[in-house]
């Protein structure tokens, strides 16, 4: 289908070479492909704390991701992709030193990932149903239009975002017209990050998290969003909008009317955003805009607010085998309140995240060393992570 070449990799047919004789007998390419991916991780923490569960080896994980592909006709195609692991650390130090919550969600899983039907209605208009990922922006380290897919936060700064966002069930359609794509999104599936759990070492407090009151799934109900993009010679431009849940909760007091008992909500928010970027020589600069309105939080209940995010890069190739990037987001909050500063909120007016990120790549693309250091506040006021 138009505008979805990254998509068919693996469906191509490879290209005689000129000159060359046919074969005897020409074969199809099979219809079914399975490919797929081994990786480990090993985890070893360093504590102050003697007794901590986390100190030393946390973390012995193989992880299998498969996917299986169909080409159905030649407009047509689909995918499923599984993802699992299971960590052993949890097996070797004892089950009963760690937490149920801890348990259930570090120790194993199996999830469905990229799994989808897509094809061409037309020869402009494209639809793709199912498990998805889509990226908007520019940016590659940081977020600001980049709000469709929740993220795997359970253990935080060890990967890229690009191996970080969770599929989500959508619909969408893409209608093509000169140096332009169209599209609109649908989501039955209301999903939101995953991060640290009570119990883990990621996890900042000594009682667990309120219970989630999760919006139901299904279409009624359900987030939508679209977005119209140009590819020209040398930049790209964007402009985004959405209806959907914003993935921070705020506390409020559950139904059952006994004092002191939260359960999480999530505000509905709209999302107006801009991206571009312009390639120059060895020099790629980027920027993207978003504006999000109805932001809620627990200090203030009843009051919504609105937020501006403002994004922008510069990404350098000209060494050998090398990238450089550095990007930055300001996001600026309108009405700011001061109990907004303090627990359980701890939201700033202005928050500035810079990034610096170099990458290279050795042994004729076998090995690649990546520095990435994310940094909060402009000398680290707020914190800062190195990997």
């Amino acid at each position: 289908p138009a505008g979805e070449d990254d998509l068919l990799q693996g469906f191509e047919e490879d290209s005689p070479e000129i000159g060359a004789q046919p074969a005897r007998e020409e074969k199809e390419p099979a219809a079914w492909q399975l490919e797929g991916e081994v990786a480990f991780t090993g985890i070893y923490n360093i504590s102050p704390d003697a007794e901590s569960p986390w100190k030393g080896i946390s973390m012995l994980r193989p992880e299998l991701d498969l996917t299986l592909k169909n080409k159905l006709s030649s407009r047509w195609q689909g995918q499923i992709s599984v993802r699992g692991f299971y960590d052993a650390v949890y097996a070797v130090r004892g089950r009963d030193n760690y937490s149920t919550q801890v348990l259930d969600e570090y120790e194993q899983e199996i999830e469905l990932r990229d799994t989808y039907i897509l094809g061409s209605l037309t020869d402009s208009l494209d639809i793709k149903i199912g498990r998805q990922v889509v990226v908007w922006g520019t940016l590659d380290n940081l977020r600001a239009t980049d709000i469709l897919n929740p993220m795997d936060l359970r253990v935080p700064g060890l990967t890229d975002i690009e191996d970080l966002r969770l599929p989500v069930t959508m619909v969408k359609l893409d209608y093509y017209f000169g140096s332009w794509d169209l599209s609109g999104i649908v989501m039955p599936e209301v999903r939101f990050s995953k991060g640290p759990v009570f119990g883990s070492d990621f996890y900042p407090y000594p009682i667990p998290a309120p219970p989630e009151d999760k919006p139901d799934n299904g279409f009624q109900n359900g987030p939508c969003a679209a977005a119209l993009k140009g590819v020209f010679s040398g930049m790209d431009i964007a402009f985004y909008w959405a209806d959907l849940y914003a993935d921070q909760a705020y506390l409020e007091p559950a139904s059952t009317g006994v004092a002191g008992q939260y359960v999480r909500r999530y505000p509905r928010i709209r999302m107006l955003g801009a991206a571009g970027d312009v390639a120059a020589g060895n020099w790629l600069f980027k920027g993207e805009a978003a504006w999000n309105d109805g932001l809620r939080y627990t200090s203030t209940p009843g009051t919504e607010y609105t937020r501006f995010d403002l994004g922008g890069g510069v990404e350098y190739a000209g060494f050998d085998e090398t990238s450089i990037s550095l990007e930055a987001v300001n996001r600026h909050l309108y009405d700011y309140d001061d109990s907004l500063g303090l627990f359980p909120d701890e939201v700033r007016e202005v928050e500035f995240q810079w990034s610096l990120r170099i990458s290279r790549d050795l042994m004729h693309d076998t090995l690649t060393l990546t520095l990435l250091a994310s940094t909060y506040g402009v000398k680290a006021d707020d914190g800062a992570f190195e990997r």
